[in-house]
Formats: structure tokens, sequence, C-alpha cells
């Protein structure tokens, strides 16, 4: 009976420390930068042209919108990724100049941004990059909004309390 009893304080105990560490993880413990926090907007400067790259860091901004420590902070954390430069060539439905082993990594992309985009991650493109690098505007993914400039996208987020956070 006695061990009993020290085995079922023993498991509470454990159970108790479980839960402070996970509670106290999830309200943005062990972060000194949240500490005060009571929104997270984010304007993500997407740049990369490299299909590989730019699938890992799309997958990696979508799993910290999703975060526990970020969704602690804020129910609905505001993100929004603006492409820009050769990332453009990224997000077309135009396959056209890419090698096949890349093929499969723009299907990524594509099921990524439409998952981000479910979620409600706002996503844009810039049509000054879109026309220099010669992307149709018509073949971007259609999840993608198209604004003139990402520039002034990205500036008027920031103007608006955003933290920028560059993807190049």
């Amino acid at each position: 009976m006695k061990r009993n009893i020290g085995t079922i304080v023993t498991n509470l105990f454990l159970s108790i420390f479980l839960l402070f560490v996970t509670v106290s993880n999830v309200s943005g413990e062990g972060y000194e930068s949240l500490k005060g926090v009571k929104s997270i907007k984010a304007v993500f400067d997407v740049r990369m042209g490299n299909p590989k790259s730019t699938a890992l860091h799309l997958k990696l901004i979508h799993q910290t919108y999703k975060d526990e420590v970020i969704t602690a902070v804020t129910k609905k954390p505001s993100f929004t990724v603006v492409f820009i430069g050769p990332a453009v060539k990224l997000v077309s439905k135009n396959r056209e100049g890419f090698v096949p082993e890349d093929l499969k990594t723009l299907d990524e992309i594509a099921n990524t941004i439409s998952e981000m985009s479910k979620d409600g991650i706002k996503l844009e493109l810039c049509l000054v990059a879109a026309n220099l690098l010669g992307v149709e505007p018509a073949s971007v993914l259609p999840e993608i909004k198209h604004v003139k400039n990402g520039w002034i996208s990205v500036i008027g987020y920031q103007a608006r309390g955003y933290s920028l956070v560059p993807v190049y």
C-alpha cells in the first residue's frame, strides 16, 4: 500500500510539473521577446529563386504561424508573404526553364501555398518583378493576390506595425 501511495504521489507530482512546463512554454516562456506582446503581425519578404530552399522556408513560415507559442499570444496571428524578385517564378503554373528534379518541389510549393491560404496567411506577388522576369500574371497560383510593387506593399505593412522578416 505504501508503494502505491508513493507511486501515486510521484505520478501526480510529475503530471503537475509537466503541465507547468507545457503551460510555461505555450505562454511564451523562454522567449524574452514575447513578454507583453498582445498580437503578432509579420510580413515575409520572399525573394529566393531556389525551389528547394523556398519550399523549406514556406513550410517554416506556415509552421511558425501555427506554432503554439504564437497562438498563445494571439489566437489569430497576421502573416503576409510577399513574393519579390526570382521567387515570382516559383509561384507560376508555367514550369518552363525548370529541370525535371525541380518539378516535384514546385508542386510542394503550390501545395504549401494552398494550405497557407486556407489557414489565413495572406499572399502577394510583386508585378514589377513578374514583368521583369517574364512571368505572366495569369499563370500565378490563384491564392496569390497581385500588387503593383512588392516593396510598396512591404513598406505599407511595416507602417501598420508588421515585423519585417527577410527571406532571401
